[in-house]
């Protein structure tokens, strides 16, 4: 396992730049709750039915990234807790950058 102190693993994407998430849907509120092996821990309200927690991370991440929704891709795991998603247009050291932010606070 990788320690939280090792942060998120971010890699070079086809448009941009990808990280993965560990999703936790229903959860109390939305928030960023760390990281654990190497995924971003996402914790959003909405159920996960019929995409809407996808949709609720989606939302939620462009905020805490200072991206507009559009920008970020689902790229793996639409069914799966553990899930890839895909930044357009900024390099693997920039979104690095703005994870460890929304980790920060």
């Amino acid at each position: 396992t990788v320690s939280a102190d090792a942060g998120p693993v971010v890699e070079a994407w086809t448009d941009g730049a990808a990280f993965f998430v560990k999703a936790h849907a229903g959860a109390r509120r939305d928030a960023v709750s760390g990281v654990h092996d190497g995924m971003v821990k996402v914790e959003v309200t909405a159920a996960p039915e019929k995409g809407k927690a996808n949709k609720a991370i989606v939302k939620f991440l462009a905020k805490k990234l200072g991206v507009a929704p559009g920008e970020i891709e689902l790229l793996s795991g639409e069914t799966n807790p553990r899930k890839r998603f895909g930044v357009h247009g900024v390099t693997p050291d920039v979104l690095r950058g703005k994870l460890l932010g929304a980790l920060a606070g």
